[in-house]
């Protein structure tokens, strides 16, 4: 055959690896599968929830022993005697001005924020997975195009050799059929090159690396044509459900219930404590059993209140600015994406389709014309319905990364909030 079939393409390749094909479906299971991103934003989210757990501790009731064995003299009795005791001691905190409330609502705020950080991450890391997927097909459809083109170069420089023996072209007409060949074999090459870099990132955002696939599956994806909600409709979706904008706002929170907890710190803590002890040498100052009240009142600690109420304080204007800075951010990422997701639908589609067709034709057209031996004007309509399928396949793979951004910046698809209504 004159062109190479699809299978030909991929003589000469690496020998990648022998699985199965792979599908997008199956790129995107691998969203929670260990990697060093998520087992990052696990971890963070597991050290907020430890450091949640220590702050509901902190009003836990205190069970002490001690016990000690030693010997002193006492003029009373004139010489060395054992003075062994042992004491169990109980206290549990009773008021202490609001300060463990506040601790513990921040950290509890600070764990919820970490688990929609976590979220978020998830649904960036599915973005990844998708664009990384799509690049290999690109890559895929590019190698075809190129080796399309660089087949009519070798043709038309192979019957350039013969007319030229036959001194109907001259030397450098043939020699720019040459050049014009090895142009296009070089980019070839380089679509190969491409090939095999496009597969290594995604083998590497999938935790693989060195388990190239080497064949991908190119997916439907229905979702693109969904109906596109109206502007106002998702800034409210996304006010409400963003989830990095609600974890900020939850810290903020937190940093909040610090300041309150800072300035709680000079208040009066008030504790029960009872106490049991056995000792072996009696005194009239020892008490067997004992309980009582304790009341703690810090009246001056220096400068170190105030030292810790201005770092919170500049912590929750930090935070509060964070927040608004982020809101305006997403509302123009959400504008941004909303008017991609429209043109790529209402303009680049239908611009690309219209393409399409009168690819086709010329396609028919090079066929009828193929049948009197005009075998290049065939050649380079397949070459350019190649790069006709590649950019209408580049315009749906877009589109279809832009409604994973307008989900992830929603938190919770549009289409789920609707149905539970």
């Amino acid at each position: 055959m004159l062109f190479p079939t699809l299978a030909l393409l991929f003589l000469g390749l690496p020998a990648w690896s022998l699985a199965a094909p792979l599908t997008l479906e199956a790129v995107l299971a691998e969203v929670d599968a260990p990697h060093p991103e998520w087992r990052l934003s696990e971890a963070r989210h597991a050290l907020a929830r430890a450091d949640q757990q220590l702050a509901a501790s902190l009003n836990d009731l205190s069970v002490t022993l001690e016990a000690t064995l030693r010997s002193g003299r006492n003029p009373a009795l004139g010489s060395y005697a054992p003075d062994h005791l042992a004491r169990l001691n109980v206290r549990k905190t009773l008021l202490d001005a609001g300060r463990f409330e506040a601790l513990r609502g921040a950290t509890e705020n600070e764990t919820a924020a970490a688990l929609l950080q976590h979220t978020d991450m998830r649904a960036q890391r599915r973005i990844t997975l998708m664009a990384r997927f799509f690049d290999v097909l690109l890559a895929d459809l590019a190698y075809a195009a190129d080796s399309e083109f660089m087949a009519v170069a070798y043709v038309r420089w192979d019957n350039g050799k013969d007319l030229h023996q036959l001194g109907q072209i001259s030397t450098p007409q043939w020699k720019d059929l040459e050049a014009r060949y090895q142009e296009l074999r070089l980019r070839r090459l380089d679509s190969e090159r491409r090939m095999r870099e496009k597969r290594a990132l995604l083998a590497a955002v999938l935790n693989r690396p060195g388990d190239l696939p080497s064949e991908v599956v190119d997916p439907a994806l229905p979702g693109n044509d969904r109906a596109l909600p109206e502007f106002e409709n998702l800034l409210a979706h996304l006010t409400a459900h963003n989830p990095k904008l609600a974890a900020l706002r939850l810290q903020r929170d937190a940093a909040q219930q610090r300041v309150a907890g800072v300035r709680a710190s000079d208040g009066p803590r008030l504790e029960a404590e009872a106490e049991a002890g056995a000792y072996s040498r009696d005194t009239g100052t020892r008490d067997s059993l004992r309980a009582g009240i304790n009341l703690v009142w810090p009246l001056s600690q220096g400068r170190r209140t105030d030292g810790e109420m201005a770092r919170e304080w500049a912590r929750l204007q930090q935070l509060q600015a964070e927040a608004d800075l982020l809101a305006l951010n997403l509302r123009q990422t959400l504008y941004d994406t909303w008017q991609e997701i429209r043109l790529l639908r209402d303009v680049e589609r239908k611009t690309i389709q219209a393409q399409g067709v009168q690819r086709d034709w010329a396609l028919e057209r090079a066929r009828a014309e193929y049948e009197l031996e005009l075998k290049t004007n065939l050649g380079v309509s397949m070459a350019e319905t190649q790069v006709a399928r590649l950019h209408n396949r580049s315009v749906e793979y877009r589109l279809a990364l832009a409604w994973a951004r307008m989900d992830a910046l929603l938190g919770v698809p549009i289409e789920q909030k609707e149905k539970k209504r």
